[in-house]
């Protein structure tokens, strides 16, 4: 990465974290970006720049913001040492635990997506994330896998969405409730593969190599 995007990072970076805590009160609007990149010293030029769409955007680099803290909270633990479903919930656990001071931020920001008529833009980004997360659990492949390439990730994202749901009003101590519904969503994906049997990869029982 050259000096120049480190620094454009670092900066969007700054303006991101500073925006979660206006946006817990103005929402994910042109007044948080205009404060947040005041708050980060930046001025309204740069923030322009930065972020040319304004708060979608900046809701785009949240997106990014934290697939990297979820990688960056396992980094030196052996992920594919674990049995699969462990893996998953591993990582699914890092991406929230990354958002949890911020979790009015996150209300807003999934109240802005369901408004926008860039929604299919957090669809997107919400593969990706699974995506990422299937990558990082050791199974690196691409679409040529055929139907559990497909399937392992809509079943993702669906245990994304509705475990992100959960979390959000989850007021129990270390969010032990959240990892309790978590833990029962990856298992009715397993049986659910294992009823159907077109799924049956989901969940493999020996580990592969990426």
């Amino acid at each position: 990465m050259s000096e120049a995007t480190e620094r454009r990072r670092a900066q969007k970076d700054a303006v991101l974290e500073a925006a979660l805590m206006h946006a817990a009160f103005d929402g994910w609007s042109r007044r948080t970006v205009t404060n947040a990149a005041a708050d980060a010293g930046l001025d309204r030029a740069t923030a322009a720049r930065l972020f040319p769409q304004g708060p979608a955007s900046l809701l785009a680099w949240l997106d990014d913001w934290t697939d990297r803290r979820m990688l960056a909270a396992v980094k030196d633990e052996d992920i594919t040492s674990l049995p699969v479903r462990r893996r998953i919930a591993r990582l699914v656990q890092a991406r929230l635990d990354a958002l949890a001071p911020h979790k009015e931020a996150m209300r807003r920001a999934a109240l802005a997506r369901g408004l926008s008529p860039d929604a299919a833009r957090g669809g997107r980004a919400l593969w990706g994330a699974a995506d990422l997360i299937w990558e990082r659990a050791g199974f690196a492949s691409g679409p040529g896998e055929g139907f559990s390439y497909y399937s392992r990730r809509t079943l993702l994202v669906g245990i994304l969405l509705s475990t992100f749901f959960y979390w959000l009003d989850d007021t129990s101590e270390n969010h032990a409730d959240s990892w309790a519904f978590l833990d029962r969503r990856i298992d009715d994906a397993l049986k659910l593969g294992k009823a159907t049997g077109r799924l049956a990869g989901f969940f493999p029982f020996r580990r592969r190599t990426a």
